[in-house]
């Protein structure tokens, strides 16, 4: 089993959101009608130990592969749907939501005779109280099934991303999948599938199935827990991997809830673990549909997967704060990121004793630890390209900061110009830095014991035998490294030239 890839950044996602405009994306699957009855419980029937809801309103929305088209189009991309439904009144509420979503998107074959899907929730003070399903899951009669296939024949023509939104309702049966992804395979489209077929071999060949845990598990014969932690992060692991191994799909995004997301991109790939990104879940209608949208718009904007999963996990931590089958929008995304990066920049700021335990469990995981130290007190881009080398000698990097008595000690009165708490908040929104740790110390030989890290790092300006803590590194097998110098950049000469006095060249901190 390999080791786990820590979490990546999220902050540089920002800048990615507009790749998905105009994301072509096709979506194949059944279609429903979600109906939200809501109302106050007061008391509980006189006829059974059951509450008693008074209807307050009533509302529909598009469920199933009608709400991933919503989601699409909610996220900016241009979907095509195409998915059967009834001759019935909820079908005509359904054509209607899917216009109002994304006008002249919805490509329906009505079949007479057959029950649109339709799923009634009643709740009261945001909380489900029941929830009642009219369906008719027989597979489609032949001509409907080959007047779909030519619908969506036609729709992979102009797409770059198709999505398989499978709820067990007929449209996707197994033969139906497997010409559907040949189809898109033909044609060099990427294939989604949010599944619901215990036998995932109905997929093969696609690029990425998202099962919940529990569908996971069924998939796998495997008691896989509801759980955080590392044991239950190996398990979900284990079982993608078995997952891929046994149906011929080429990735894995497993959805778990509160304890976030595990993506296994193909069999040979790292794991990555992505933690939930909600505050606080009211509905969890719909977020399946949320997730593999947001991942079909990012892939088919031209977005890794990785990057794909970490918008589709900020996504779905939106649309559980929200009640009902709701959508994450563009501005939602830039927020909820803009806020996450803050967040994670004040968790890279550690006490002594947490960035120890966080050294010690990267280098449980096999990863090396790089360390550099100053005062940083104006950051210019001499400190950039010597953290940028410093992060790039090994796969995380560990900045210390010397505390503001320190400062004042070594650089004399008027110094630090900014606080600790200030330079330490720079210092930690950078993406080549991992983790920020203030020593009060004039020099880091006490914190470079108590972390051990694998390489020292400083500018070219010392020597090997100038560089504090040099032995120390080097007598438990780590090295020295003297990164390159950014001429005419210094804090000191920075100070000097705002106050007129001109200044010299250098790399100080």
């Amino acid at each position: 089993m390999s080791a786990p890839e820590p979490p990546a950044q999220d902050g540089d996602l920002a800048g990615k959101l507009a790749a998905l405009a105009g994301a072509r994306v096709a979506v194949v699957g059944d279609v429903m009608l979600d109906r939200f009855v809501t109302g106050t419980v007061e008391r509980v029937s006189p006829e059974a130990p059951i509450p008693v809801l008074k209807v307050g309103r009533s509302t529909a929305m598009l469920g199933g592969a009608g709400n991933v088209l919503r989601n699409l189009a909610a996220l900016g991309a241009q979907p095509r749907l195409v998915a059967a439904v009834g001759d019935d009144e909820p079908g005509d509420q359904v054509a209607a939501l899917a216009e109002q979503a994304a006008p002249g998107a919805a490509g329906l074959i009505e079949l007479p005779g057959r029950a649109t899907s339709v799923k009634v929730r009643y709740l009261a003070g945001g909380q489900q109280l029941l929830r009642t399903d009219w369906e008719d899951t027989a597979a489609l009669p032949d001509a409907a099934a080959e007047r779909l296939f030519a619908a969506a024949a036609a729709a992979l023509d102009q797409v770059q991303v198709l999505v398989l939104s499978d709820y067990g309702k007929g449209v996707l049966t197994p033969a139906a999948t497997a010409r559907l992804i040949d189809a898109a395979r033909q044609r060099g489209v990427s294939v989604i599938v949010d599944p619901k077929a215990k036998d995932y071999a109905a997929y093969a060949g696609a690029d990425l199935v998202t099962p919940n845990r529990a569908e996971l598990a069924r998939a796998t014969d495997r008691d896989l827990p509801d759980a955080g932690g590392a044991d239950a992060d190996g398990a979900v692991e284990a079982g993608a991997r078995a997952l891929i191994r046994q149906s011929g799909v080429a990735g894995v995004l497993a959805t778990r809830g509160a304890h976030g997301m595990t993506l296994v991109e193909h069999a040979e790939a790292a794991v990555r673990h992505l933690p939930a990104a909600a505050r606080e879940v009211y509905d969890v209608s719909g977020a399946g549909d949320t997730v593999v949208a947001a991942l079909a718009a990012a892939r088919a904007g031209g977005l890794s997967l990785a990057d794909a999963a970490r918008i589709a996990n900020v996504a779905a931590g939106i649309v559980v704060g929200k009640v009902g089958t709701a959508v994450a929008r563009p501005d939602e995304l830039l927020r909820a990121l803009h806020a996450q990066r803050l967040l994670q920049a004040e968790a890279k700021v550690a006490s002594r004793d947490t960035a120890v335990e966080r050294v010690a469990a990267w280098h449980r995981g096999g990863l090396k630890v790089a360390f550099t130290n100053g005062c940083f007190d104006l950051l210019h881009p001499g400190h950039v390209s010597l953290l940028e080398q410093a992060r790039g000698s090994a796969d995380r990097l560990v900045v210390g900061l010397n505390a503001d008595a320190s400062v004042r000690r070594l650089k004399g009165d008027g110094r630090p110009v900014q606080d600790e708490a200030a330079r330490a908040a720079v210092l930690a929104s950078l993406a080549s830095v991992d983790l920020v740790v203030l020593f009060e110390e004039d020099t880091p030989l006490d914190l470079l014991r108590a972390l051990k890290p694998d390489v020292l790092v400083k500018g070219a300006d010392y020597t090997r035998d100038t560089v504090v803590g040099a032995d120390l590194v080097e007598s438990y097998g780590g090295r020295v490294a003297l990164a390159d110098l950014s001429a005419g950049h210094s804090t000191t000469a920075t100070l000097a030239r705002l106050r007129g006095q001109g200044g010299g060249q250098g790399g100080g901190a």
